[in-house]
């Protein structure tokens, strides 16, 4: 059944931690939950895992409401905080074991789903270290196999892949990809090249309110502001290729840089035939004619990004 967030509200004294925010997610579906920082993921998250009673507002998660069945909703919760709570001196198995019987895993189940767990996420070769002995990675890797060990429909993980190093980052992301096949997974990143690469859809908060939500690349296209390209022209050192490009139609603006063009067109317009004709009929070599994809970065700068003010521009300045 997923989550269903309905006008989550959560206010401290006169700030909105979370304003208004609502949206729905399905079984078998991985959410990147983006925001800069303060924007209210780690309270909303907090929020679904009835860690935090909301202000206003209310959400369930497979099928149960976060204020009738609050116990019910935390059997079905699988939670990975950005900090993760380890007991450093307890051997991996011992954790493991401890965590199932806080879960209320049936006994006659404990030591498959152990063994499972060891295997999902590639514990098995250090399951008698202790935990304060392992690498980064591992001890993410631990807090995934308690996160899953109950087996929950519903994962939620804040900064999963924090601290990590790049061949953690790919095993991590790939193992969240690998459960959100059968899982709802949500996730708080703020390495957005791995959202990218992990995640089927995109969920931007900024100062508490929902800015953004859809597919990646329906994000990407829908705030790119149409099309860009990138020219390369070899022509006479006295030809005028700024000018000529402006004139092209369908060329909205032209940007010259480290010896390319970055043109940039409305969104109804393909201007790439008229820019290759050009070419053609003045006799200058179009050695680059490129489409510029908008990157999920770009989406989320244009999103989040706040506007200076006069005093932090004037204090540049100085």
């Amino acid at each position: 059944m997923g989550i269903t967030a309905s006008n989550l509200t959560k206010v401290y004294g006169t700030q909105k931690a979370v304003d208004d925010v609502s949206f729905e997610m399905n079984t078998g579906e991985v959410l990147g939950f983006l925001g800069p920082n303060g924007a209210g993921k780690t309270t909303t998250m907090r929020i679904l895992t009835c860690y935090l009673d909301p202000t206003a507002g209310t959400a369930t998660l497979d099928g149960y409401d976060i204020h009738d069945h609050p116990e019910e909703v935390r059997r079905r919760i699988g939670y990975l905080p950005e900090d993760t709570p380890l007991y450093a001196d307890m051997p991996v198995i011992d954790y493991l074991r401890l965590s199932a019987d806080l879960q209320s895993v049936p006994e006659a189940d404990v030591d498959d789903r152990i063994q499972e767990m060891m295997d999902v996420c590639g514990l098995g070769p250090e399951r008698h270290k202790r935990i304060g002995e392992l690498s980064k990675g591992f001890q993410q890797r631990v807090g995934l196999a308690q996160a899953l060990l109950h087996d929950p429909p519903v994962l939620i993980l804040d900064e999963p892949t924090t601290g990590l190093d790049p061949n953690q980052i790919a095993e991590i992301r790939e193992l969240i990809k690998e459960i959100g096949q059968e899982k709802t997974v949500m996730l708080s990143s703020h390495i957005l090249k791995e959202v990218e690469m992990t995640c089927d859809r995109i969920l931007i908060i900024d100062q508490g309110r929902i800015v953004a939500d859809g597919a990646t690349e329906e994000l990407q296209q829908q705030f790119m502001g149409g099309t860009r390209l990138r020219v390369t022209v070899d022509a006479p050192g006295d030809a005028d290729v700024d000018g000529a490009l402006e004139n092209v139609e369908g060329v909205a603006s032209v940007q010259r840089s480290n010896g390319s063009y970055e043109l940039s067109a409305a969104s109804d317009v393909e201007p790439a035939a008229n820019v290759f004709h050009l070419c053609a009929d003045r006799g200058w070599v179009l050695t680059e004619l490129t489409p510029i994809e908008s990157s999920l970065e770009d989406v989320f700068r244009d999103l989040t990004e706040t506007p200076d003010t006069p005093e932090e521009m004037s204090s540049r300045a100085t």
